[in-house]
């Protein structure tokens, strides 16, 4: 009988990575491809997605008759069962079906769903939180999301908008949020809030060496690593704010949902993850009940840049 394998899919707003699975819920096979490639419409994303699938089954060997599904995660706000992007940030996509065209073109089924919640599944799954039933994910990266297994189960609330932990509100005076609302989350913690932080000293004339790193909003998470290392004091204070509010944020999780596990992923904490937890485990009990707080250990994300491609097997498999 010929194998059956699963294609698992990373979109994001600049890149789309790819993995093939096997029988036995291994990578055998990975491809990464730019996204702004094809320009920046709807029709030109959904190519380039198209492109990395087609590359993979030919470069991998496999046959297309061989294929079992595909599935994925996206920036946004997703409904799953339909497949519709009902709208991304970071991609030109409002209420766009995905799924038909991907279906069509490939005869098999197709799944996608909100990035950050299909890497808490992945985690929960395959990574940091197996074992555990109870789980909210902070994912850290150029934003801030958030993921939640409750029960076992992946919540995403009324229409699969839930798990927005970025743009809970910490500072009602805070720097002004993309979102439209003051001191979220996101403008303290992300990799947008400590550049924005760096910046602005930067401005007033203090010496960071991440000011010249900074493009398009953002320095490259590899380059906070440097500069911490090399204990850069602004760099410092930006992550110890970051922190701080994270800090924050996990103790009002732990507060309203009493999890088994906080997990962190994303890019940030796949680069500097030991600094940011030891910070954040250092304040949390702070901001939270001691009675709760007994009960939660808290643990950096296992599965690094793969989060996402194995919470998108999960989606495939239903388990």
């Amino acid at each position: 009988m010929a194998k059956k394998y699963n294609i698992c899919l990373d979109i994001g707003g600049t890149k789309v990575l790819g993995a093939i699975f096997d029988e036995e819920e291994k990578i055998i096979y990975r491809l990464k491809k730019k996204t702004k490639e094809g320009g920046d419409s709807s029709e030109n994303v959904e190519e380039v997605i198209i492109s990395v699938v087609e590359e993979m089954i030919k470069e991998s060997g496999i046959k297309k008759k061989d294929i079992n599904a595909i599935a994925a995660g996206a920036p946004g706000v997703i409904n799953q069962e339909t497949g519709v992007v009902l709208f991304s940030p970071n991609l030109p996509w409002r209420d766009y079906d995905i799924k038909t065209p991907l279906e069509k073109r490939f005869g098999v089924p197709f799944y996608i769903g909100n990035d950050v919640n299909v890497g808490v599944l992945g985690e929960y799954k395959y990574g940091a939180g197996k074992g555990y039933k109870n789980i909210v994910g902070f994912f850290v990266g150029t934003g801030m999301g958030g993921g939640l297994i409750l029960d076992g189960k992946l919540f995403t609330g009324n229409q699969f908008k839930a798990a927005e932990y970025g743009h809970m509100v910490l500072n009602t005076e805070g720097p002004l949020c993309n979102c439209g609302q003051r001191g979220c989350l996101e403008i303290f913690s992300s990799k947008k809030g400590m550049s924005a932080y760096i910046r602005e000293q930067a401005a007033r004339g203090r010496e960071c060496m991440l000011a010249d790193k900074i493009e398009n909003g953002v320095f490259k998470s590899k380059m906070l690593k440097k500069s911490i290392a090399a204990n850069d004091t602004v760099t410092m204070e930006a992550v110890d704010r970051a922190c701080h509010y994270l800090a924050v944020a996990t103790g009002n999780m732990i507060n309203v949902v009493s999890p088994d596990l906080v997990v962190y992923g994303g890019g940030v904490m796949e680069a500097v993850g030991d600094v940011f937890l030891e910070k954040i485990a250092a304040e949390v009990d702070k901001y939270c009940m001691p009675s709760i707080r007994t009960t939660v250990e808290l643990k950096n994300a296992a599965l690094g840049d793969d989060s996402i491609l194995y919470g998108a097997l999960s989606m495939i498999n239903g388990k």
